[in-house]
């Protein structure tokens, strides 16, 4: 039986994986922890992951001279640092050595892989928030054309919130609003889960605001890689309020800004559209009154012609009824002229018959044919009562007769 000591050991392993390996692979692997080192030496501990349990773990390592190279490529091309959590493709050959055990030699890093990595979590993302059919949810919401209380989210100490401030207090037309921050992480891991709290500390007093606005000022394409974050694009599609995103990058869309109401580029386009709004608001109030003025002054030149028309009308009709009352006058004054003499004449025709029928009735030319006039008590009897003992007076054309009554039948 051969005996080794452990170098001899371990020397016959690098020999016969030396011999036996290819000279590098392709290996997919996360980035568990990272150490740059002073002399220009990257240190890296990759891991493979099975939800939150490492099933695989190995250690790398990027030697300077290989570092420099290909560290400021991945950076130019993804917009980001190499950095804990990122999953990457690595072209690295397998290391054996005597003292320090096995290790990954990394000699170039696929920027394709990284890139792809990031599209393909932010697709699944998005068919999950279209597979729950709340994707479009927040677009929905009205958004009042002049928004005067506003909840914002960003970092105090971002730039791109600072942008935003001086943009808007300092607008010419002198347009205010309540603006309240609600502080956050905007960019890493921690960022999702801290706007959420923000979020629901906004939906505590709901009632108070009027929309939202999520801010940062801009950052490389990972630093933004939070806003694509299933939980937190979740919680902005679902909002009661109107989202407003001015999250800083010009070309990429996030999903943040594909479920929010509004997505605009920048902070500062935030403010110019909230005062554009503003501005258009008031616009069209001073069109209104300038249209009600002009409506007013229209109606009142047409209501100062119809009383002209009618006073006109007015005046011809006075006169029309002057000189028909002229015409009746003249026709009556006409009569009163011609007529004096027909009604003179009538009045004694009048006054003839008259006269003959006072004379028809005269009680003396009744008695004088032979009539007699009986008078009871010097009244002539009509419906009288009499009985004996009464004086009966008759009257006769020629003579008074008196008697006494005896009887009454």
């Amino acid at each position: 039986m051969n005996h080794y000591s452990l170098y001899e050991f371990n020397l016959l392993v690098k020999k016969v994986l030396s011999e036996q390996l290819e000279r590098s692979y392709w290996i997919i692997a996360e980035i568990g922890q990272i150490n740059l080192h002073g002399n220009g030496h990257c240190y890296l501990e990759l891991v493979e992951k099975d939800n939150s349990y490492v099933k695989a773990k190995a250690r790398g390592t990027i030697w300077a001279n290989v570092f420099r190279e290909i560290h400021p490529w991945f950076v130019s091309q993804t917009g980001t640092e190499l950095k804990q959590g990122m999953k990457v493709l690595l072209n690295a050959s397998f290391e054996f050595h005597e003292v320090y055990g096995i290790s990954l030699n990394i000699k170039d890093i696929d920027v394709n892989f990284t890139i792809g990595e990031r599209e393909r979590k932010k697709q699944e993302t998005l068919q999950q928030l279209e597979a729950e059919g709340i994707i479009e949810m927040n677009q929905g919401l009205e958004l009042p054309i002049v928004t005067q209380r506003l909840a914002i989210i960003s970092s105090e100490s971002a730039a791109g919130y600072e942008d935003f401030m001086n943009q808007f207090e300092s607008n010419a037309y002198g347009y205010r609003a309540t603006l309240n921050l609600f502080p956050a992480t905007m960019q890493g891991d921690a960022a999702p889960q801290s706007i959420i709290e923000c979020l629901h500390q906004i939906h505590e007093s709901e009632n108070d605001y009027e929309a939202v606005i999520l801010i940062r000022g801009g950052g490389s394409k990972m630093d933004l890689d939070c806003f694509d974050d299933y939980e937190l694009c979740a919680h902005l599609a679902q909002f009661p309020l109107p989202i407003l995103t001015g999250i800083g990058h010009e070309r990429d869309q996030s999903i943040a800004d594909l479920v929010a109401h509004t997505r605009l580029k920048t902070p500062t386009s935030v403010a110019e559209f909230l005062i554009t709004r503003m501005l258009t608001f008031e616009s069209e109030i001073n069109q209104m009154q300038e249209n009600i003025a002009q409506h007013t002054q229209e109606l009142i030149f047409r209501q100062s012609e119809m009383i002209n028309d009618l006073n006109f009308r007015w005046q011809l009709s006075a006169k029309q009824i002057v000189q028909h009352n002229t015409y009746q006058l003249e026709q009556m004054d006409h009569l009163i002229k011609q007529k004096p003499q027909a009604i003179v004449n009538q009045f004694k025709l009048n006054l003839s018959h008259n006269q003959k029928l006072i004379e028809a009735y005269n009680p003396q030319n009744l008695l004088n044919k032979g009539y007699s006039i009986s008078r009871i008590n010097g009244k002539v009897i009509k419906n009288q009562k009499i009985k004996p003992g009464d004086e009966l007076e008759t009257q006769t054309a020629s003579q008074t007769i008196m008697s006494t009554i005896n009887k009454v039948k």
